[in-house]
């Protein structure tokens, strides 16, 4: 498949399940896709909130009031009960393993029937453990649970690639409170921000196989369809992008990068023009927007085109958060930008 005649997409579909989002993306995108994930549906929906759950049922964590970092507000967080050692910390299972294998069975089926064509992957898009551990822990525990969560998203990954055949997987790593504390709009637990995010993708990267595909996709957030902090331009994700290639075990198949709806100005792709783009990695930018459909992502894609010559398209963000009438639409805008010359 030509890279720059290739969709993405990110993750959540608002679809009613699985099976509507494998057939709805096939009926719309055609031969566009080399992957599709399962849409995120039901309790999914709004990315990693269900993970509320995974505190609220370990005997470990306690509930406690903190003020949040992001609105300045004094909102609910789990911290360690007190003499829990968090050396020895382990947490229930986190439920992705468990959802990932339930939608294989409806692609796996759907590909059999020819719906789905042979070469497609089912793609299974994971957050890292700085989100599941900022959005749910007090600031002060951060880095000492980050360790737990991270082993339960291995023990997660692991029984992933044990229970759906390594040639039809894809594994994407969600990376979003990393850009936004990179560019100051987060304070994260960690420093250097860049060379702390690359360290820990590099380990999340080397747990999946080599025969397993995998991706990174970068983002601002998106939150009532608006970015956490608006972007500067391409810079932060680039030098986070050149620092993951350059230092993992292994290739990545592919990378996401999300591009504002109001940004077709050669200032915001300059940075383009330092990315060590690996000769068999896929990249995609998310430059598809719906509010202006095919006009403004064209003007988008000219404006790129100008600093990187091949490169799929996407939106910024997954679909999750938006009205479900609006999803064929959306496809349609995706497969016209992406047949185009």
């Amino acid at each position: 498949m030509n890279q720059s005649r290739s969709v993405h997409l990110v993750g959540s579909i608002p679809l009613q399940d699985a099976a509507e989002v494998f057939s709805t993306v096939m009926k719309h995108l055609h031969s566009c896709v080399r992957r599709i994930p399962d849409g995120e549906t039901g309790i999914r929906s709004n990315w990693i909130m269900w993970q509320r759950q995974t505190y609220e049922n370990s005997p470990d964590f306690e509930p406690c009031v903190r003020q949040s970092e992001m609105s300045g507000l004094h909102r609910p967080y789990f911290r360690l009960r007190e003499g829990k050692d968090p050396s020895v910390l382990k947490l229930p299972p986190l439920g992705y393993a468990r959802e990932a294998v339930k939608s294989y069975a409806d692609f796996s089926r759907l590909q059999g029937e020819g719906t789905i064509p042979p070469d497609v992957r089912f793609q299974v898009s994971l957050p890292t453990a700085v989100p599941l551990v900022t959005t749910f822990v007090a600031a002060e525990q951060r880095a000492e649970v980050e360790p737990a969560i991270e082993a339960a998203l291995k023990h997660e990954v692991d029984e992933i690639v044990r229970e759906i055949p390594r040639e039809k997987l894809a594994i994407q790593w969600d990376v979003a409170i990393e850009i936004v504390g990179a560019d100051g709009g987060f304070p994260l637990y960690y420093s250097p921000a860049i060379d702390g995010s690359a360290e820990r993708l590099h380990r999340l990267i080397e747990w999946v196989p080599s025969d397993v595909e995998v991706g990174v996709h970068l983002c601002y957030g998106d939150p009532g369809h608006k970015h956490v902090i608006e972007p500067k331009d391409l810079g932060t994700c680039i030098t986070l992008a050149n620092k993951v290639i350059d230092g993992s075990a292994r290739p990545l198949n592919w990378i996401h990068m999300p591009v504002p709806r109001d940004r077709s100005d050669d200032a915001y792709f300059h940075p383009l023009t330092a990315f060590a783009v690996p000769r068999a990695m896929e990249v995609y930018l998310g430059l598809v927007h719906y509010t202006d459909g095919v006009p403004g992502s064209r003007r988008r894609r000219a404006a790129a085109r100008k600093y990187l010559r091949e490169f799929g398209v996407a939106t910024e963000c997954g679909f999750g958060r938006r009205d479900p009438a609006t999803v064929p639409t959306l496809l349609d805008i995706h497969r016209t930008i992406a047949m185009e010359p």
